[in-house]
């Protein structure tokens, strides 16, 4: 197998930069840097059908992942989570085709592990010996992981709010905690201020170009799941928005190397927390970049985040797909997390659980049919909150 990788462009002006040196924003405009990939060669040489008998994990896609030599692969097998169909969840609502990607399943039972695969992967293969990330949880510990996978230094930066969990399994592979007051903000910008006198490399979300990556392989397993055609509707718990921006970029590449002939786009639909709704509030005015949200409170840790970096590629995504955005409460989420167990056996994580709760809203109001084809993404698993259900 081999990468097509071919340079890196910015999301915002354009500006072509070298894939083979280490980048973390565009030069110009400090925007988001995506990689971009001779797709028309890699169409030439594998189509969807060649995918079967390769391994079930996301380095299936091989060819549209950014790590040159394969031996720069850290991996601990991400990836390849089943696409489940919710019967008796959907029977409940009323839905005829409504289904949960369980990304619990990940090693570090949660999606944060795709995208640290790629970017950890591919910082060993620039040369990266030390690196940095500011985190209110899972990231932390897919990091830490997927350094100590890879043989780097990790250096964690974490509100003193995130789950014990998270916090724990961070330190058991090695890497350097240091908890903070305030938010995942406050985490970056300690974060930022120890880079200065320890040089590290700087893995915050979208604030590197190949997280992104990682979690694009949702997209092109959703696709292949349902015989490469896409759902109608995919509900997703937004706080950074890596993957929804790598979903709807795996749609895009799909697209143009011919894998989806009969396609339409999914709507995108963004889920925030009632206490940190910075993307909602700015979708819902019509805003093309989110105020910093004012003293963020959530249960979810993947959802507090004030004020996501690629705000304004994420109102972009859902606006382009006919896509909303939405609140839900704490309350409502924690009910939905015993309401997907109960009828489904799987334990989510708030923030996934929180996609249930908005769903009944969205079928409330008609924003949703309920004879459409619906994924739910559950982005880990509810065994790293058990703090949350102790009682």
């Amino acid at each position: 197998m081999k990468s097509y990788l071919t340079h890196l462009e910015c999301t915002a002006c354009g500006l072509i930069h070298d894939a083979s040196e280490l980048h973390t924003v565009c030069t110009a405009c400090a925007k988001v840097l995506y990689p971009r990939y001779d797709l028309a060669s890699v169409a030439r040489v594998l189509s969807p059908w060649d995918l079967a008998p390769r391994e079930q994990n996301m380095w299936r896609y091989f060819e549209v992942l950014p790590v040159l030599d394969a031996t720069n692969v850290a991996t601990l097998g991400e990836g390849g989570t089943p696409l489940m169909r919710a019967n008796q969840l959907g029977e409940s609502l009323g839905c005829t085709d409504l289904y949960i990607k369980d990304e619990g399943l990940n090693p570090t039972a949660s999606f944060k592990a795709r995208g640290m695969a790629a970017a950890v992967s591919k910082a060993k293969e620039l040369g990266v010996t030390k690196m940095m990330v500011p985190s209110a949880g899972n990231a932390a510990g897919a990091m830490a992981a997927y350094a100590a996978r890879a043989g780097l230094e990790a250096h964690l930066f974490m509100p003193k709010s995130t789950p014990q969990s998270n916090i724990l399994e961070s330190g058991i592979a090695g890497a350097e905690v240091e908890l903070v007051d305030g938010h995942i903000g406050d985490a970056g910008r300690i974060a930022r201020e120890r880079a200065v006198t320890t040089p590290m490399f700087d893995m915050s979300t979208m604030k590197e170009p190949y997280r992104v990556e990682g979690k694009k392989t949702l997209g092109y397993e959703i696709a292949e799941s349902l015989g490469w055609t896409l759902p109608d509707v995919i509900v997703y718990p937004t706080g950074g928005g890596t993957g929804l921006l790598g979903m709807w970029k795996a749609f895009a590449e799909m697209e143009e190397m011919g894998w989806l002939p009969n396609s339409n786009r999914p709507r995108m639909i963004a889920v925030q927390a009632e206490g940190c709704a910075p993307v909602v509030k700015a979708f819902l005015e019509g805003a093309d970049h989110c105020e910093p949200w004012e003293n963020a409170q959530t249960v979810a840790a993947g959802l507090r985040v004030p004020g996501p970096y690629a705000d304004y590629l994420i109102l972009q995504c859902l606006r382009e797909s006919g896509g909303t955005a939405l609140t839900v409460t704490d309350d409502e989420a924690l009910a939905c997390v015993r309401e997907i167990a109960v009828a489904e056996g799987i334990f989510a994580c708030p923030e996934g659980a929180a996609t249930l709760a908005a769903l009944k809203k969205l079928l409330a109001d008609g924003t949703i049919d309920k004879d459409e084809r619906i994924v739910l993404l559950n982005t880990g698993s509810g065994l790293k909150y058990l703090d949350l259900f102790s009682g």
